[in-house]
């Protein structure tokens, strides 16, 4: 993630800019004819590109009926379109619901993943792939999944069409041979696949392969392809070029700027006699505009209709020289489709079941293409398919529909990732990841974190994915830390002799290993049943001395045996600044057995949480939140998985819980119950101020009916800062209590916890 901006300010610059030119508006008038053949070039772009979407609602103002569409790049994503059915103003409110975000760097909802796939996705900032034995950079930010399957929702009423020239308006683009340099003319196959390997940008998608050729952006050899379109017969050519010019001295002001300069002469030369053969060319004045200001969307298409605009007379008066055609009726969308056999092609790499389970398709059934798409990303988003891409292929005797699934394993195994993070608790951390996939079966993962720092952690995770079916799993995990604590609440749980000291230190280790079982009813429903072993070593060097005369005292040393039970859900749309959704987690851990504790009972551990989110408007959001637990049975004496409040973190380990207005273990009970009430203002993209209050009781009999009647609660408050970074959330809390004045203080995080 943190190398991925870096390579669109670079390398989309250097070859979506790349061609451009310096000349001025040339029109001329369309030629006597009978019926006169009009073609339309568009250009490449970026973002820029959404001017052609303007011009386009002017055409269709004018009446002008286009009987050859030419595109490159963005080009070929507005021209495609057009050419498919849509009219202008169809485009025009069809990419209002566009995130070209999602589609430029393949992100998709947390809704779409796993909870192996949740987890994973929100811990570490960069990921490299090994290849031969060494770390490399990704070819490119994005696959462009989320592009493909957009573009193949909004193209399925001409799914079936497979030459160009048969579609509502015949059509073309130009790619790339990545491999020779060549320039390819794409007039017949997939439509969205021919459209994809045209916007394929270098080092922002990863090159289409097709009919095992790889192909990359059109621009690259062709973005203006006039040339071609006289060829198939356009008597009068309208070329709308949306390039970006030169820069002059004063602009270079970088090593970008200048190789970006460089890249652009061979174009800038070839379109001046690009220009000559345009009988309109229309220039939108979009020079104060980025290729990657998607945001300015709507200005830009405004600029290309306030540009084509000033030659609506020219228009019309092209549009005289046509037979007048049925007037364009636009698309009406596919919504549905029925799916009647599933067709998917032989890979090594995972099993039938797999792939059924992840994308949910259980033939015959009528689908939304909404579904499907969502289906497509389950699957897409466990990171074992390059890309993914489908036909749908009506039987002409039986009239049956068949899915066909092409998919392109990732043949990337290991990963190198890396993250960092600092909180109070456990301080700077920089994270180191070792990944691998398909160790000992097809559809498994093993994952290392090495978590240098303050203090050394591990933890080891192996799963073995069955989608919908039972999953297996092996967690391993060593994890500690140092705390000052609160020397009378320490005492008041401990029966501690007066010291005379304000705080003690307490250090803390826990090494713990699960085995389980988790199955799935759908991305955000989970289930788990398993068996852990937990060993917990807790001591204070603040007084005593041990058997070596070495300051210190042993508070606990205990080796569990037991078993477990979870039930998730989690349908948050992000787990750090949520705007909308709901998670609920809740466990029993139950431990019979223990290696090391005279007169040990048996006892369990009992605890659950539910948290939701809902917006109200763009900027503010409310999360909820209520927890509690209890221990149940062994009640005598304390336990060292009692549960503890206090301070502020994500990463609770065992009975942790965030408590805002005491610090860390403040708080400590067999019991507890707590309530928490968050407003975020998100007051500017990836900035976030809040306010929560939390409230809560803890003690070792607070579900007694006596002790219910006479509740007694403690309330905190925090007022914070909030900034979605490349590392990860940043935060800053400022907490305090009106019950603790003392213990007001600032709490800061930065990065994704682990």
């Amino acid at each position: 993630m943190l190398g991925k901006n870096i390579i669109i300010l670079s390398t989309l610059l250097i070859f979506v800019l790349r061609t451009s030119n310096l000349y001025a508006q040339k029109t001329s008038y369309p030629k006597e004819d009978n019926d006169l053949k009009v073609g339309l070039v568009l250009s490449g772009g970026g973002a820029k590109g959404l001017a052609h979407i303007g011009v386009l609602k002017k055409i269709d103002e004018a009446g002008i009926r286009l009987d050859y569409i030419a595109g490159s790049s963005m080009g070929a994503v507005v021209g495609g379109l057009y050419a498919s059915g849509f009219t202008g103003k169809q485009i025009d409110s069809l990419f209002y619901t566009v995130n070209f975000n999602n589609l430029i760097q393949d992100k998709l909802s947390r809704r779409r993943k796993s909870f192996y796939e949740k987890e994973d996705a929100e811990k570490y900032a960069l990921t490299l792939p090994i290849i031969d034995g060494l770390p490399s950079l990704p070819k490119a930010i994005s696959n462009g999944q989320n592009f493909y399957n957009f573009y193949s929702r909004v193209t399925a009423h001409v799914k079936d069409i497979k030459d160009f020239s048969k579609l509502p308006i015949p059509f073309f683009c130009t790619a790339t041979n990545i491999e020779t340099g060549e320039g390819i003319i794409f007039d017949k196959g997939e439509l969205p696949d021919a459209v994809a390997a045209s916007g394929a940008i270098p080092s922002v998608y990863s090159p289409i392969w097709y009919n095992n050729t790889l192909l990359t952006d059109g621009g690259v050899t062709d973005n203006y392809p006039i040339e071609e379109i006289k060829k198939r017969g356009a008597e009068y050519v309208i070329g709308v070029d949306v390039q970006d010019t030169l820069m002059n001295r004063s602009q270079l002001k970088s090593v970008t700027d200048i190789m970006l300069q460089i890249s652009n002469f061979r174009t800038i030369k070839a379109m001046k006699d690009k220009v000559s053969k345009t009988d309109l060319y229309i220039r939108p004045d979009i020079q104060r505009f980025s290729v990657v200001g998607f945001n300015d969307g709507e200005d830009i298409i405004l600029e290309g209709e306030v540009t084509a605009n000033k030659y609506i007379d020219i228009l019309k008066a092209i549009s005289d020289k046509q037979n007048k055609p049925l007037p364009r009726k636009g698309v009406e969308p596919v919504r549905f489709i029925q799916l009647d056999e599933l067709e998917i092609n032989k890979t090594d790499s995972h099993t039938r079941s797999y792939i059924k389970g992840k994308t949910k398709l259980r033939t015959p059934c009528k689908i939304s293409l909404e579904e499907l798409n969502d289906g497509l990303n389950n699957l897409y988003s466990t990171k074992n398919f390059q890309n993914i891409r489908y036909q749908i292929k009506e039987d002409t005797l039986t009239k049956k529909n068949t899915i066909s699934l092409n998919l392109n394993p990732t043949k990337t195994k290991s990963y190198l990732r890396l993250g960092l993070h600092y909180d109070d608790l456990y301080k700077t951390a920089a994270l180191v990841n070792f990944t691998h996939k398909n160790l000992i079966t097809k559809n498994d993962v093993i994952s290392i974190d090495a978590i240098l720092g303050d203090k050394l952690r591990y933890n080891i995770d192996y799963y073995v994915d069955d989608s919908y079916n039972w999953s297996t799993g092996i967690n391993h995990r060593l994890y500690r830390y140092d705390r000052n604590l609160d020397f009378e609440a320490a005492k008041a749980r401990r029966n501690l002799p007066d010291l005379g000291v304000n705080f003690i230190e307490l250090e803390y280790l826990d090494i713990t290993t699960q085995f389980y079982f988790e199955t799935f009813f759908n991305n955000a429903f989970a289930f788990r049943i398993g068996a852990e072993q937990k060993y917990l070593y807790i001591e204070t060097p603040t007084f005593g001395v041990d058997q070596n005369n070495v300051p210190g005292t042993l508070l606990d040393k205990v080796n569990y045996l037991g078993v477990f039970s979870t039930i998730k859900f989690d349908s948050l749309d992000d787990k750090y600044f949520p705007s909308k959704g709901v998670f609920f987690n809740t466990a029993l851990n139950t431990y019979p057995l223990s290696t090391n504790v005279k007169d040990f009972r048996e006892f369990a551990i009992l605890k659950g949480k539910i948290m939701w989110a809902q917006s109200a408007g763009k900027h503010f959001s409310f999360i909820n939140e209520a927890s509690g637990g209890l221990r149940i049975g062994n009640l005598q004496g304390i336990n060292p998985l009692d549960f503890f409040l206090g301070g502020y973190g994500s990463k609770e380990i065992n009975n942790q819980v965030s408590f805002f207005g005491r610090d860390f273990f403040d708080l400590s009970g067999s019991e507890y119950l707590k309530g928490s009430f968050t407003t975020d203002f998100k007051f500017q993209k990836k900035h976030h101020f809040n306010v929560t209050a939390n409230y809560a009781t803890v003690s070792d009999d607070i579900f007694k009916i006596n002790d219910i009647v006479k509740f007694r609660g403690i309330s905190g408050y925090a007022i914070g800062y909030g900034y979605e970074s490349l590392l990860g959330p940043v935060n800053i809390k400022y907490s305090f209590s009106p019950d603790k004045e003392e213990d007001s203080r600032l709490y800061f995080s930065i990065g994704y916890w682990f």
